[in-house]
């Protein structure tokens, strides 16, 4: 499948005006079909904006629409309210009697049937982080939900012996021994919006904990790297996925995006922290960034790769949406960051194969995978955990770096919906 289209010509979008007008541009894409009367969002859309399965219901999905509905009150003044009807299908659909929250869901005339009702950290992490965004735009209930998300993923996950949350428990609340970096990068991410939305210290505190776990710890066993994989007592997996290429939680291999998404949050980091930030934020987050655009940078074609193994060869070199949006808010950190313009090339390099390749100009939103040659493999835009969830918030993040400061929200934009 080709992805030729008409490109119009690339804005500089360095500029907040150019970041807004694509972050527009996203929302308008989810905005006219998206929205659910019944209850959430539909979340599976092929490139045209048809929504293809109406009923299954992802919690990752779920709870990135509360994200972009917040993005969408935060910077363009739209209803509160959008942003309560998306949380309130987090707290009551997905909601179990015994504590967290459904993995999938079947979602029919207003009823939910739970599809998979195991617990992830990850899905918690993205509860919290939904929790903190509404909890920004006044939505009722989201505030006393953070608090209740962060003690749940403490008493269900949280290992104190490691500095790190346990992956995965049954439905009934059996532990399972797989452990992962990216529930705890996910986390760290979490912990960072939500301190933005309360101030208290125990959410920035944990942030780092998580960073320094990962990035230091757990980095050292991996040659300076983040794996991806690791036994209950925190040794790495080697063999982990290792043959599943397709599996879009848990990828085989060092994740191109994964070590820039990093790079980002360790200088979100740094920043919140002000004048009590550690050195090493910097210089890993420099480290990380600077090996995803020597090992995933492809030459010949393009763009950054999925993954690369052990002995730094490509073992995944098809071309994520995600990733190039998570590398060029890194590289806008960075660059903002050191003053270098090496960074800001980067950044400008990036936009332009994005630019070029992954966003569609016709109908909205980004493409979400394309071949190493760049060519199409699916019409499906959106399937379940992509939301635009990564295009949106890497403009937001770049936006962050420059000190832009989203506009007060008019006074009609209250929300009127319970959480």
């Amino acid at each position: 499948m080709s992805t030729r289209h008409s490109v119009p010509p690339q804005p500089d979008l360095r500029q907040p005006a150019a970041l807004l007008a694509h972050m527009r541009h996203t929302l308008d894409f989810y905005a006219p079909r998206a929205r659910d009367a019944s209850g959430g969002f539909f979340h599976f859309f092929k490139d045209d904006g048809t929504v293809y399965d109406a009923r299954s219901r992802h919690l990752v999905s779920s709870t990135r629409f509360v994200f972009n509905q917040a993005l969408a009150w935060r910077w363009f003044g739209e209803p509160a309210a959008d942003v309560a009807h998306a949380l309130a299908f987090v707290r009551h659909a997905h909601a179990q009697s015994q504590g967290g929250y459904a993995w999938l869901l079947d979602w029919q005339e207003g009823q939910a049937r739970v599809l998979d009702g195991t617990h992830h950290c990850y899905g918690l992490a993205f509860v919290l982080l939904a929790h903190a965004h509404a909890a920004q735009a006044g939505v009722p209930g989201a505030l006393a939900g953070l608090v209740e998300t962060f003690e749940l993923m403490e008493r269900r996950f949280w290992q104190a012996e490691h500095g790190l949350y346990a992956d995965e428990a049954t439905p009934d609340w059996t532990l399972q021994p797989y452990r992962g970096q990216n529930a705890n990068m996910h986390a760290c991410e979490a912990m960072l919006a939500a301190h933005a939305a309360t101030g208290e210290a125990r959410y920035l505190a944990r942030a780092l904990v998580l960073a320094q776990s990962i990035t230091q710890r757990q980095a050292a066993l991996a040659d300076g790297l983040i794996w991806e994989h690791y036994h209950a007592d925190w040794t790495p997996d080697w063999d982990y996925n290792r043959h599943d290429k397709t599996n879009i939680f848990r990828p085989w291999g060092y994740q191109t995006g994964h070590l820039t998404e990093w790079a980002k949050l360790l200088l979100q980091l740094e920043r919140r922290l002000g004048a009590e930030a550690p050195d090493w934020l910097y210089r890993t987050a420099r480290h990380l960034f600077d090996t995803a655009m020597v090992q995933g940078w492809d030459h010949e074609h393009g763009g950054l790769v999925y993954g690369f193994g052990p002995d730094r060869q490509v073992c995944d070199g098809d071309k994520y949406f995600w990733v190039q949006a998570e590398s060029l808010a890194a590289a806008a950190w960075l660059a903002v960051r050191s003053g270098n313009e090496a960074d800001w090339q980067w950044y400008d390099r990036i936009w332009a194969y994005a630019w070029a390749h992954f966003v569609d100009h016709e109908h909205g939103a980004w493409f979400r995978m394309l071949s190493p040659e760049n060519g199409k493999l699916s019409d499906e835009k959106s399937p379940a955990g992509k939301t635009d969830y990564h295009t949106m918030g890497a403009c937001q993040d770049v936006l962050a770096a420059l000190g832009v400061q989203p506009p007060v929200p008019p006074a009609s934009a209250a929300p009127s919906l319970p959480a």
